[in-house]
């Protein structure tokens, strides 16, 4: 119900009946509440709040300015420190990234790459995954998909035990699942390199070997090369169905160095679910979907991954399920503390002391920022061999000459720090010009009409123009449409005006 009462007329007579209402007996209440509604227009239930309180809305805070928010917490500033470490983090999900914070600016402070205030630090310690993700939702990327090569492996089957994903409980260190990635592009077709994609599933260590073929002897040549890089001996080694996999070769090398070989079932990617999380977070995202040929794009691909592992093994944070519970159709998860692959190797109880110390010793010498601007000249450096859709090899001429790996790096420019990758980033839709529509043009039938109207009178208004089309269309126009109908007008007469610029222009030139 609408009322001409004024506001002031309102607060009179709320203050003239709300004793009489707080005093009077049930039915009596009924009827002054249905006066008050009648009179001022408000809602029952709101008309109700009006006449219980003793000091009202309407009396009281209406007559004063709206109070202005807080402080805000989380400043443009905070925003920025969170970019540049989050980006030295490789942009992991909150989850990983917030436990993994206390660390990693310790490491940065360490090497001189970053300096906040107190008051900064403070917010860093204390600002939980859902804030960070609400913070940081601009920086958010997409991913894109690649082509499969595994081709089953039809022999030695028998031979080879299957390992389900429930079969890794109470694991120790030293058993990896194994897994490779083709750099093919868009072709599956010739030769290209594939990558070895190695990750021991207690600890999470990472290890990437680049392979010429796919064939059993590069697997195994890569895997012995691994084994040498790795911090701790190799008891275990599970692979998909794929024939580079299965096969004499492989198995007799596992025998022969005694080494537990078992396999994933066929088309259970969650059998898997260790490797394959990595082939996408590290590998897609930082060598990407293009295609890979030759001695000289696997060098660079090899030197791309010797600084890869450092930065990955000890300086990129996961979490590990711990247990999932059903309750009818839904099921819950629960994750631990994100830690660092050698974080988890130095809570273990199954690796030496010795070990530990090492890698200690590297990890004091690692610098988080060095590496990222290391791995930054060598991507660009391994992308000069990366393959066009039409067949040809991309040459240095597109690509600033690549730095050697071990020369001085400097600490990211700005632009760097917040584009490490090569990847774009999509636009949001809502800054891009809307092409779609959500519902049928009301002026389709008659916009003829209106064209036609607004060149006998150029100046006439929407408004003007709803009235027309109201008396020519009865009951399909209203005031409703005025503003749909002045962006439309709008439009046309900016086409108008380009067109006619255009050939003023045109005609001057000739």
């Amino acid at each position: 119900m609408t009322t001409t009462m004024s506001l002031a007329a309102r607060r009179e007579m709320l203050l003239s009946i709300r004793q009489r209402y707080l005093s009077a007996k049930r039915p009596e209440k009924t009827k002054i509440l249905d006066g008050f509604v009648a009179a001022t227009g408000y809602d029952r239930k709101y008309a109700l709040v009006l006449l219980c309180k003793k000091s009202s809305p309407i009396d009281t805070v209406s007559l004063k300015p709206k109070a202005r928010p807080g402080a805000q917490v989380y400043d443009d500033q905070f925003r920025h420190v969170l970019i540049k470490v989050r980006n030295t983090a490789n942009q992991v999900c909150s989850k990983r990234f917030v436990p993994f914070i206390p660390d990693l600016v310790a490491a940065m402070e360490l090497h001189g790459h970053l300096r906040i205030s107190d008051d900064i630090r403070k917010k860093l310690m204390t600002v939980s995954a859902a804030t960070v993700d609400r913070i940081l939702q601009p920086e958010r990327s997409r991913q894109v998909q690649g082509l499969s090569q595994t081709k089953a492996g039809a022999l030695l089957k028998s031979k080879i035990q299957v390992r389900t994903f429930a079969d890794w409980n109470d694991i120790v260190p030293g058993f990896y699942e194994v897994d490779l990635v083709a750099h093919c592009g868009d072709d599956a077709n010739g030769t290209f390199l594939n990558s070895l994609v190695m990750v021991d599933v207690s600890t999470g260590w990472l290890e990437c070997m680049p392979l010429l073929r796919k064939s059993a002897a590069d697997v195994i040549n890569g895997v012995s090369v691994a084994r040498s890089l790795m911090p701790f001996p190799l008891l275990g080694l599970d692979t998909d169905g794929g024939s580079e996999f299965i096969n004499y070769e492989v198995l007799d090398y596992c025998e022969s160095n005694k080494i537990t070989f078992t396999r994933s079932r066929a088309y259970k990617k969650n059998d898997q679910a260790f490797v394959e999380e990595k082939n996408g977070s590290v590998v897609r995202r930082l060598v990407g979907y293009d295609r890979f040929e030759g001695p000289k794009a696997w060098a660079a691909l090899a030197k791309f991954y010797s600084v890869l592992r450092k930065y990955v093994n000890f300086f990129q944070p996961s979490v590990k399920l711990l247990k999932k519970t059903r309750t009818g159709a839904k099921v819950a998860k629960q994750y631990d503390k994100a830690l660092t692959p050698y974080q988890r190797i130095l809570n273990s109880g199954h690796i030496q002391e010795s070990i530990k110390d090492d890698l200690t010793a590297i990890y004091l010498q690692l610098d988080p920022v060095k590496l990222m601007s290391e791995l930054k000249v060598l991507q660009n450096n391994l992308m000069t061999f990366a393959w066009n859709i039409n067949g040809t090899a991309k040459t240095e001429q597109h690509a600033d000459k690549p730095a050697e790996p071990n020369q001085s790096h400097t600490a990211p420019t700005e632009s760097e720090v917040l584009d490490y990758f090569r990847f774009e980033k999509p636009k949001d839709k809502r800054s891009l010009p809307r092409t779609w529509r959500t519902r049928k043009d009301p002026f389709e039938h008659a916009w003829d009409d209106i064209k036609f109207k607004l060149q006998l009178e150029p100046h006439c208004t929407a408004p003007e123009i709803i009235e027309w089309l109201s008396v020519r269309y009865p009951g399909q126009h209203d005031m409703g449409q005025v503003r749909t109908l002045q962006r439309r007008i709008s439009a046309l007469r900016l086409r108008d005006q380009t067109y006619q610029a255009k050939l003023t222009q045109l005609m001057q030139t000739e």
